[in-house]
């Protein structure tokens, strides 16, 4: 038996829908600006650009209900609803027209982003991580087996706040669909059973205030809902 030197942290997970089971997380893996509407609304062109991928901590990935955090450092969290990808059979180098069959499953989730923080390393040309990678930073309702929802492709996308629809759109508008996204990912590192993705999201990111209602979904894959904690201190 291994001895550490200091005690080693839980295992992140993230729950399974219909079930006491639990899918444990090694890596979270994000990407960029997959709806081209949300890189107009971003100041990009989505013509142009290849995808491109940013982190976040395992257990930044947090149960998207009751109280999800204010975070500290910041006058100006965003809501971003994405779909979630569970990787299930890892490899490298995965040819698109196999990738799917690495997906275990499917959930919905939110990229919560400090977004002063991320025009500021933008401006200075500086990582991302600051903005991206804080705790609870990813919000994330229970996953669904692909065997109970197949490998969506279209469907409704939403995120709604205090009842006011902020963000809607559909996964076929997505500029690299799943496949592609598990394909170049798959160049770069070597992925494992346990990764998750988060497949970007689309138009309608905005701001969010303590005591804010939020709720979202995806058609097929379940809705979630929480409330925006209070700023500390």
């Amino acid at each position: 038996m291994t001895e550490f030197v200091i005690p080693p942290v839980e295992q992140a997970s993230v729950a399974v829908a219909g079930s006491n089971a639990r899918f444990p997380i090694r890596r979270v893996f994000c990407v960029g600006r997959n709806y081209a509407a949300h890189a107009r609304e971003m100041g990009k062109d989505p013509d142009r650009e290849p995808p491109f991928f940013f982190t976040k901590p395992a257990d930044a990935v947090v149960p998207a209900q009751g109280t999800v955090p204010y975070p500290p450092l910041t006058d100006n969290l965003h809501h971003e609803i994405e779909m979630v990808v569970a990787i299930g059979k890892g490899g490298t180098d995965i040819a698109v027209e196999r990738a799917l069959e690495h997906v275990w499953g499917y959930g919905v989730g939110v990229d919560l982003t400090r977004r002063d923080l991320q025009d500021v390393a933008k401006s200075m040309s500086r990582p991302w991580d600051w903005s991206k990678a804080f705790d609870a930073a990813g919000p994330c309702g229970p996953l669904q087996p692909v065997g109970a929802v197949g490998h969506p492709a279209q469907g409704r996308i939403w995120l709604e706040v205090n009842g006011e629809v902020r963000q809607q759109g559909d996964l076929n508008e997505m500029i690299w669909p799943v496949a592609d996204v598990i394909a170049y990912i798959s160049q770069s590192v070597a992925l494992a059973p346990g990764d998750l993705i988060f497949t970007g999201t689309p138009a309608g990111v905005g701001k969010l205030q303590p005591g804010d209602a939020v709720r979202g979904g995806v058609a097929g894959l379940g809705e979630f809902a929480f409330t925006v904690g209070a700023r500390r201190g």
